[in-house]
C-alpha cells in the first residue's frame, strides 16, 4: 500500500499524465550530470532516486514460483492524442479500461515507451518496451510492462507511430483510436515484484507486472522512435536488495 504524502500526490499527478512529465522536461535528462546517476541529487524532491531501496527497472532474475492471480485486462479503445514530451513517447487514455489482479482493480491512465527496455530479463535488454500506467481508485499505480523484440510491423503500434510528434513538448491528435490490448501479447502470464517510478522523483510502493511473452515491432518502428526522441530513454537497472520477484 502507498502511503500518501503530499510529495506522493505530485508525483502522481505527473505520472497519471504523459504530457505532465513534461513541466520536468529541462531538470532532469538522460545523460551527463543531469542523468540517472545524478538525479537524487539536483532537487530534494528527487532524493529517493538516490536513496531509495525499491527502485526501477531491475533485472528480473532468480524468481522464485508463486500462485500468482491472473492478470485480468479490460481495455476499451481510446487515445486522444499522442505525446512527445522530450522523454518518452505516449498516449493519455480515457476513462474506462482497466486491469484487475486478485481482488485488487487498477484505471488505465496512460502508456509510453523505453528503448532500449529498462527492465531486462535473465540480464538480456530489449529493443523497446512499452509501459501501461494505472492507478485504483486511492492513487496506488500499477504498471504493466511488455517487451518489443525486433520482429514483424506492428500494425497496431503504427497508429500511434504514423502521428508521433518529432519535436519535444508536442501533442498530436490521433487520426484513428488506438485498442491498447492488442499491444499486449494474448498470453498475461507474469513476473511481479514491487518497485519505483523509473524516472524523477522515481517514487517508490509501484506494482510492477512485467509481461513473459514479448511483443514485436519493426526495425524501422523502433529506429523511427529512437530518431524522436534522439536518445536513449532507459534508466539502468537498479539494485534489487531484498526483494522477491515472483513468477
Amino acid at each position: 500500500m502507498i502511503k500518501k504524502s503530499a510529495k506522493l500526490t505530485t508525483a502522481i499527478a505527473i505520472v497519471l499524465s504523459v504530457q505532465g512529465c513534461a513541466r520536468l522536461g529541462e531538470s532532469w535528462s538522460y545523460s551527463g550530470k543531469s542523468g540517472p546517476d545524478y538525479w537524487g541529487e539536483l532537487t530534494p524532491s528527487f532524493s529517493t532516486c538516490k536513496t531509495g531501496s525499491n527502485q526501477s527497472p531491475i533485472d528480473i532474475t532468480r524468481a522464485i514460483e508463486g500462485n500468482l492471480p491472473a492478470l485480468k485486462i479490460a481495455y476499451k479503445v481510446g487515445g486522444e492524442k499522442v505525446i512527445n514530451n522530450g522523454h518518452t513517447i505516449g498516449v493519455n487514455y480515457e476513462k474506462g479500461s482497466t486491469i484487475t489482479v486478485g481482488d485488487r482493480t487498477f484505471e488505465l491512465k496512460q502508456f509510453h515507451f523505453h528503448a532500449p527496455s529498462e527492465n531486462t530479463i535473465e540480464g538480456k535488454p530489449f529493443p523497446m518496451e512499452a509501459h501501461f500506467v494505472h492507478a485504483d481508485k486511492r492513487g496506488n499505480l500499477a504498471v504493466v510492462a511488455v517487451m518489443y523484440n525486433e520482429g514483424m510491423f506492428n500494425a497496431e503500434l503504427e497508429k500511434v507511430w504514423a502521428q508521433m510528434p518529432e519535436q519535444a513538448n508536442t501533442k498530436v491528435t490521433l487520426k484513428q483510436p488506438v485498442n491498447a490490448d492488442k499491444l499486449i501479447p494474448a498470453n498475461h502470464d507474469y513476473y511481479r515484484f514491487n518497485g519505483s517510478l523509473t524516472t524523477p522523483p522515481c517514487s517508490e510502493g509501484v506494482n510492477w507486472f512485467v509481461v513473459k511473452a514479448y511483443d514485436t515491432a519493426s526495425k524501422e518502428q523502433i529506429a523511427k522512435f529512437s530518431r524522436a526522441i534522439g536518445h536513449d530513454n532507459n534508466r539502468p537497472v537498479q539494485p534489487v536488495n531484498g526483494r522477491v520477484i515472483v513468477k
